[in-house]
């Protein structure tokens, strides 16, 4: 008998922010807005979670081409990873099906309300549909975490407070600061910017 998925949470209670970090308040829209929307990410699109045993790494936070983040969030000494990714748009059957699973493959996809349970060659990815957006939760670049932990992390989605919001985008917002990726030294002024890299002795 399949196992039956119970964390699906409704849009409603997530847009109110229910919060792991007792009597802190959900960050308000506005609050998230004024903080992430120069940074190219859709404030809509920022979530947070709850992983017993996990800590996020700040410095995988990152924006998306489509407005959205991703941030990744490990266990010490066991080498787990959970990724959170949002993505605008509600996703439905044809899109679970036709949008491969981070570590490749076709997936699988069994719905259970207003979540995806997609999988293939044992890896295990759920995605959780909500107003307006998806959010994606996998088992990071090792695709090593336990399905419960992923189940935890999607039962844990929630409305980051608005000192979460300020870590997570700390790195981003250093980036943003500093104009962008580090320019290089050997890239000419002319021609076609290919790297002045010239051969040495033999090449």
């Amino acid at each position: 008998m399949p196992r039956r998925l119970l964390f699906a949470l409704p849009a409603a209670l997530v847009a109110i922010g229910l919060s792991g970090c007792g009597a802190a308040a959900a960050a308000t829209p506005a609050e998230i807005a004024e903080r992430v929307s120069h940074l190219g990410v859709d404030p809509a699109l920022v979530v947070t979670t709850t992983i017993e045993g996990y800590d996020l790494a700040p410095q995988s936070v990152n924006e998306t081409d489509e407005g959205g983040m991703t941030a990744t969030w490990a266990k010490p000494g066991t080498g787990d990873m959970i990724t959170v990714r949002t993505d605008p748009g509600e996703m439905d059957a044809d899109g679970c099906a036709a949008q491969q699973l981070w570590g490749g493959g076709e997936a699988t996809c069994i719905q259970d309300g207003a979540t995806w349970h997609r999988s293939a060659g044992g890896i295990d990815e759920f995605a959780v549909v909500q107003e307006g957006r998806t959010v994606v939760i996998v088992g990071g670049d090792g695709l090593g975490a336990p399905r419960d932990d992923l189940e935890e992390a999607a039962a844990g989605l929630r409305a980051p407070t608005v000192a979460e919001v300020d870590r997570m985008f700390a790195e981003v917002q250093r980036r943003h600061d500093r104009g962008g990726p580090v320019e290089r030294g050997d890239i000419p002024e002319d021609g076609d910017g290919a790297p002045v890299d010239p051969g040495g002795e033999g090449g």
